[in-house]
């Protein structure tokens, strides 16, 4: 394998760079979905620190990462005990991984803290509770429409 990266692949890389960017993810998760969605052999660990240039331990970590919501898939190599990998190339199941380990936990650590802001509600003065508990119930509509329209947006997401 060659270690220098093409000039397509640095392309490839940059443009999943920016994605993971936009999602507050770490360089490292777009580096390495970027090489390994644009290589055609699965890639070990040690494949990819060489090819991109980072440490094990980010490596490690974005990998990590990227399975945990199912944007790269172990491949097993007959006779290599090392782990192999290759990118998720359905963008659907790649959303609907990042919605469901990103952004629904995100949603449901939302209605514990509207319960805690209800019981803060009893403790405002008269003149500013009626405004609050307004905000409050706007709010907790937001949260209600978030949650329907998640599985909603999925379906908008064909299979490629």
């Amino acid at each position: 394998m060659h270690s220098a990266l093409s000039e397509l692949e640095k392309e490839v890389i940059d443009i999943f760079v920016r994605i993971a960017g936009v999602l507050s993810l770490p360089r490292s998760v777009g580096e390495l979905y970027g090489i390994l969605f644009i290589s055609s052999e699965p890639m070990c660990i040690d494949d990819l620190m060489r090819k991109l240039k980072i440490s094990k331990g980010s490596t490690s970590q974005g990998l990590k990462i990227l399975r945990s919501f199912g944007a790269v898939n172990p491949v097993y190599m007959a006779g290599d005990r090392r782990d192999f990998f290759t990118a998720e190339a359905e963008l659907r199941r790649i959303v609907a991984g990042f919605v469901n380990e990103q952004v629904r936990p995100q949603v449901n650590i939302g209605k514990d803290r509207m319960a805690r802001v209800k019981e803060l509600l009893e403790q405002e003065e008269a003149g500013r509770k009626e405004f609050i508990a307004e905000r409050i119930e706007r709010l907790q509509g937001w949260q209600k429409r978030a949650n329907a329209l998640l599985p909603f947006a999925l379906n908008f997401i064909k299979p490629d």
